[in-house]
């Protein structure tokens, strides 16, 4: 590459992202999803458009390859645990179980209603059979809905990609006649690659936790770095070995993501960014491989395949997997509406276009015709089919935002807390939070101002918290911090004894009115902390109580 192709490339470049980051407004203003945007905005620079060539289809595989390593470690940094955790087990069958049945049904519909020979409709089936990560964490999140199908179906969208790509290259071997192994040998390859993948992934997510944990860096600009780091390296230990990078990856992140590193404000925002390049690069690449001239001839085929995979393979593969857990018709029936699609299908099908699969180019024609129908179809309808089932309410809004700093040699944490509208703990008094013992607040920025709380400073809206807290007790503060946002200050007021246990460490209630101020629970500022909190802000003010009463 010259000089000057470098000054084009950074100029369209940077030109194509602006588009697409007002591809995402418009998407969330009017309800499509953005990766139709995107697919568009491929199609018209490519060949059809402005005529840029582009059919490198093994370039296109590698670079999908890649993106989706990053859309999995963000899918995994910003996934709770805590909703994910009682989905667990349907949302593996689902990826497992629930999507072999699914390629079987949409395969068998693609040999008799399509007429293609078994390997190539088989491979076809697997390509459309896994649901989307960038999709489902893209739309699910705007839609009310029960905790539990929301991490279902965000759990099946990270699992399934493993156990897809496994059958995608099989079956590509197959139609190609490179084959050398048994079914037999296959399942087992199968069983090894996910088994060994899923050790790898949350051995390493762990270690990287811990040793993130060890370590105080001295730029919260190294936390992000060090994260991707670790997960990109689970992909890559895991596939050296020929287990599932995949699900290495997206376990190894969830892991990380869900241990209260420092600066998880940053490392998330920062999973963010990563994760909407890759999604944008991924879905305008594919946009520009495919043919818009072959793209009429594909959608009859596409939209009869997509109709069997919708209403008959979904809804198959929905009944074998979960309706043993206690789902009820509507839950079903929601999960089944539910299975998006997106870049997955379009890059597992340029794996055969890549290797030279005989007829490979009108499967991916297909695939790439019917993620733009259904993506159209389901998405937008996703609102309307929950409301229709009984299934959509109000998500409860916490209004809170907490990151965490090391204080290194102190063995102690400052957390930056942010009160945001809809959050509870407007209102509420500081001894009203009952923190735990040694969590202090010791400064809150109001309206440009700093100010030094006492225990009767009341918080508002739009308030930023810095509370210094000892290590042992940090993972309590933000819980309870989480507790009264969520549920106002009486929070944990009926249990037993008055007190409330938090993540193991008791929290205090908190004194009576009239009690002075430094009594035991009250989340004052002694004098260590008041100490920080003028280092931390030197103009800070001491609240005139006096004024408040006025």
């Amino acid at each position: 590459m010259t000089i000057e192709q470098l000054n084009l490339a950074l100029l369209a470049g940077p030109a194509v992202l602006l588009v697409a980051v007002v591809a995402v407004r418009l998407s969330t203003g009017t309800g499509l999803p953005s990766l139709l945007l995107y697919l568009a905005l491929g199609l018209v620079i490519g060949e059809g458009g402005f005529g840029l060539q582009f059919e490198d289809a093994e370039l296109t595989s590698v670079l999908g390859y890649a993106a989706l390593v990053l859309i999995l470690a963000e899918g995994g940094l910003t996934t709770r645990w805590s909703t994910i955790k009682p989905s667990v087990a349907p949302a593996a069958l689902l990826a497992t179980v629930g999507t072999t049945v699914s390629v079987a049904v949409a395969g068998t519909g693609a040999h008799y209603v399509l007429s293609l020979d078994w390997p190539l409709a088989l491979l076809l089936g697997a390509a459309i059979s896994s649901t989307d990560a960038a999709a489902v964490f893209s739309v699910l999140r705007r839609v009310p809905l029960p905790p539990r199908l929301v991490g279902m179906l965000e759990a099946e969208s990270g699992f399934n990609d493993a156990p897809v790509v496994i059958m995608v290259i099989a079956l590509t071997e197959v139609a190609h006649g490179t084959a050398h192994h048994s079914i037999g040998y296959l399942l087992y390859e199968a069983g090894f690659e996910l088994v060994v993948g899923t050790a790898m992934g949350l051995g390493i997510g762990a270690l990287g936790a811990y040793a993130l944990r060890q370590v105080a860096l001295p730029s919260s600009g190294l936390y992000p770095i060090a994260v991707f780091a670790f997960a990109i390296g689970a992909y890559g230990a895991a596939a050296t070995i020929h287990a599932s990078g995949f699900i290495a990856v997206y376990l190894c992140s969830l892991v990380i993501g869900n241990s209260r590193l420092p600066h998880g404000v940053a490392v998330r925002g920062f999973a963010e960014g990563l994760g909407w390049i890759a999604q944008i690069g991924l879905f305008v690449m594919l946009g520009l491989l495919a043919s818009p001239e072959r793209l009429p001839a594909a959608m009859g085929p596409a939209l009869v395949i997509g109709l069997v995979l919708l209403l008959v393979a979904r809804p198959l593969s929905v009944l074998t997997s979960v309706s043993w857990f206690g789902l009820s018709i509507r839950d079903q029936v929601f999960l089944s509406w539910a299975g998006l699609r997106g870049a997955v299908p379009v890059v597992l099908a340029a794996v055969p276009l890549a290797q030279g699969v005989a007829n490979s180019r009108e499967l991916f024609d297909i695939v790439f015709c019917l993620v733009l129908i259904f993506t159209l179809v389901q998405a937008p309808t996703l609102p309307w089919v929950a409301k229709r089932l009984g299934l959509s309410g109000d998500s409860p809004t916490v209004g809170l935002e907490v990151e965490s700093v090391p204080l290194g040699a102190q063995d102690a944490d400052v957390l930056e807390c942010k009160v945001s509208r809809g959050s509870r703990l407007h209102g509420v008094e500081i001894f009203e939070l009952r923190l735990p013992t040694g969590a202090n607040v010791t400064l809150i920025l109001r309206d440009g101002e700093a100010i030094v709380p006492d225990s009767r400073t009341a918080l508002r809206h739009g308030d930023d918290l810095i509370i210094v807290t000892p290590a042992g007790v940090r993972a309590a503060t933000e819980d309870r911090l989480k507790a009264v946002s969520a549920g106002g200050k009486l929070s944990g007021w009926h249990d037993k004894e008055k007190r409330t246990l938090v993540a193991g460490s008791p929290v205090t209630t908190g004194p009576r009115p009239g009690f002075p101020p430094d009594a035991p629970g009250v989340s004052g500022v002694p004098g260590a902390a008041r100490a920080l909190a003028r280092r931390l802000r030197p103009g800070a003010r001491r609240e005139d109580p006096d004024a408040r009463r006025r």
